[in-house]
């Protein structure tokens, strides 16, 4: 993989999951910076982190205050960015809809990781599931750092 200097996580809202992973591989050491963004596909005005999903960053000692959603735009889209949605009709969408999207550097976060499962959405679900997504996307994470930093 050739070299990266942003990584963007995308996922619908940009309330849950995309700052989660976001917030999760920030903490984590990588070999060289790297920004770290998470954006959303539908985002009609700037909200701030679910507020589950924040007790479950909390309670892991990640600290997302003052987070509040953006919307992914054209400008996102560099040669040296990286994107990762967490479900493969996110990355259709992207694909469709942005010009400035570069195919080969978009992917479902569990395929290019070697998960079987899509990320699910726990929104509306109880703050176990949002623990239970949390603990997937970590594990999902782990892996990620492990793929990026064997190419560095």
């Amino acid at each position: 993989m050739r070299e990266y200097n942003k990584i963007i996580f995308v996922a619908r809202t940009g309330t849950c999951r995309s700052p989660m992973a976001a917030g999760i591989l920030s903490e984590m050491a990588l070999k060289h910076p790297v920004e770290v963004v998470s954006r959303g596909l539908v985002v009609l005005f700037p909200e701030p982190l679910n507020q589950k999903a924040e007790a479950v960053m909390i309670s892991n000692g990640i600290n997302m205050e003052g987070y509040t959603s953006t919307q992914l735009s054209e400008e996102d889209f560099a040669p040296d960015t990286l994107v990762f949605v967490m479900e493969k009709s996110q990355l259709e969408k992207i694909i469709e809809k942005y010009e400035n999207a570069i195919p080969e550097n978009i992917f479902v976060l569990n395929e290019f990781v070697g998960d079987e499962l899509e990320i699910v959405d726990p929104y509306g679900g109880t703050l176990q599931a949002y623990g239970l997504c949390y603990e997937v996307i970590r594990k999902s994470i782990q892996k990620l750092v492990e793929i990026l930093e064997e190419d560095v």
